[in-house]
């Protein structure tokens, strides 16, 4: 199984590291070509989706995937609940269109909202096979879709900012994306989709309070873009999102990977509690352990980065990325703690955490935008999570019985390194490096980027070696390392033998 897993994460990390490479030069282009206002436009309308969409999320992957034998009739009454549900979603979106307009006194959004609810009803006839082979910790397929979807999303987008400079080009490339995963899964898993329901019940018990737990969890962190768009206006919100975004990446596009092949392979020794709780402790530490120096690095860098990825014009979105970015690298240390409670079939368990989070998150953001706006919606959010984090280790703590501190303590040496490297990188900011010009940025923020790396991992095998050397990241990244030294020397010895 750790085995398939590293071969797992190889792939979607393969994945996100091209994701990545075009989402940064699409945000290089399209921060140029469009106007906050642009991007605020049409987050109004992908906010309101989101919130819609998941009202009505039936998480049917989720439920083939911990199902113990799936058979065809299964899926076919996945794909058939999947496009029933995207054809009323997406049809009563498009007919929400004037209303919304008329309430956002924007007669832009007619459009927008259209589109995306084409989108919406493209995106239900998507291949609900391909679990398949998620079930058997395959994930290579992962890696075309993302892939291919975020390409086709991209050259479209780009295209259509260059020709138009308006917010059609994030509708094209959204369009374009959605077409290209449902072609993709065809030909990834072949399957001929047939109309069938036998299995309503039984796929509905196991993803029910997933579903619940969805709504209430989407509308709760979609709730502070929803009153930034209604009580601050587009170009607010626009910078909002976009700020948001980027300080969501590092950690996200880090972290993605590993988190995203959790839920499988928690799920193959979920029936061994002693078992379960080593592979979470080893999973909890290793994404702590990649995703605080990605976020805390953008956040220390988040000026200079904003200026040289977006724009002058973007300027109001660094205190968005300084704070964020700092919030989802504190997250990870407690993210886990979803795929543990899927693979241990607690969905009902979720939703009421998505539901306690909400009444705890929903006044603390309401009271930080009454008292402060924009700024105040930022650090409330900031709070919010911490109180967040403290709920989803008691949570682990009752799902496989890990004490708090130990919990902590599991992240310990990351910690630690992530504020040595943070001061490290603050002092040097102080320092006035003379260069000019977009090649000489480029180079100083890679060195930074670089030299604060440098620092964290010094520091981390400093305290690793301090503590006798456990086994934790610090023995995952080694035994990688190792792996990859052995694969190269014996293909060097091969070629030397030819």
């Amino acid at each position: 199984m750790k085995d398939k897993l590293a071969k797992g994460v190889v792939w979607l990390g393969g994945a996100k590291v091209l994701v990545n490479l075009l989402a940064l030069s699409s945000a290089l282009v399209l921060a140029r070509l469009l106007t906050p206002e642009d991007f605020g436009l049409v987050a109004i309308a992908t906010t309101l989706l989101a919130i819609v969409s998941a009202m009505s999320e039936l998480s049917l992957a989720a439920a083939l995937i911990h199902h113990k034998d799936p058979t065809d009739a299964h899926f076919h009454t996945a794909w058939t609940l999947n496009a029933l549900r995207a054809i009323l979603i997406g049809g009563l979106f498009c007919a929400s269109a004037p209303f919304v307009a008329s309430f956002y006194k924007d007669d832009r959004l007619l459009v927008v909202i259209v589109v995306l609810g084409l989108s919406v009803v493209l995106s239900g006839f998507g291949n609900p096979k391909v679990v398949v082979r998620t079930r058997n910790l395959e994930f290579w397929q992962e890696f075309v879709v993302t892939v291919a979807q975020k390409l086709s999303g991209f050259v479209i987008s780009v295209a259509l900012a260059v020709i138009y400079k308006s917010y059609w080009a994030l509708l094209g490339g959204t369009l374009a994306s959605q077409v290209t995963g449902v072609l993709v899964s065809y030909l990834i898993y072949p399957y001929r989709p047939r109309f069938a329901v036998k299995h309503i019940k039984e796929l509905w018990s196991f993803s029910i309070w997933l579903t619940l737990g969805q709504a209430i969890s989407t509308l709760n962190w979609k709730l502070d873009h929803l009153l930034v768009g209604v009580y601050l206006g587009p170009q607010a919100l626009g910078t909002y999102t976009v700020g948001d975004n980027l300080a969501g990446m590092p950690t996200r596009e880090t972290t993605g990977p590993i988190r995203q092949a959790l839920f499988p392979g928690f799920r193959t020794v979920a029936h061994n509690e002693m078992q379960l709780r080593r592979a979470y402790l080893r999973a909890q530490a290793l994404i702590s352990a990649i995703a605080l120096p990605a976020g805390f690095c953008c956040a220390v860098l988040a000026k200079p980065l904003v200026l040289l990825v977006l724009g002058p014009k973007w300027l109001n979105s660094v205190l968005v990325v300084q704070v964020l970015a700092c919030v989802f690298a504190l997250q990870t240390m407690s993210s886990t703690v979803q795929p543990l409670a899927l693979a241990k079939g607690e969905t009902q368990l979720l939703f009421k955490r998505d539901l306690f989070n909400f009444c705890l998150r929903v006044p603390i953001i309401v009271a930080g935008m009454l008292l402060g706006g924009l700024s105040g919606i930022i650090y409330a959010r900031m709070v919010s999570s911490l109180i967040g984090n403290t709920i989803e280790m008691r949570l682990v703590k009752r799902l496989i019985g890990l004490p708090l501190l130990q919990q902590l303590r599991n992240s310990m040496r990351s910690l630690v390194s992530v504020l040595v490297m943070s001061l490290c990188l603050l002092a040097a900011m102080r320092i006035d490096w003379a260069h000019t010009g977009w090649a000489a940025e480029v180079l100083w923020l890679v060195g930074m980027i670089g030299a604060g790396l440098a620092v964290y991992l010094a520091s981390h095998f400093a305290l690793w070696f301090a503590a006798a050397r456990p086994i934790g990241p610090e023995t995952d990244l080694m035994h990688m390392v190792g792996k990859i030294l052995t694969k190269l020397s014996i293909r060097s010895g091969e070629r030397r033998m030819e």
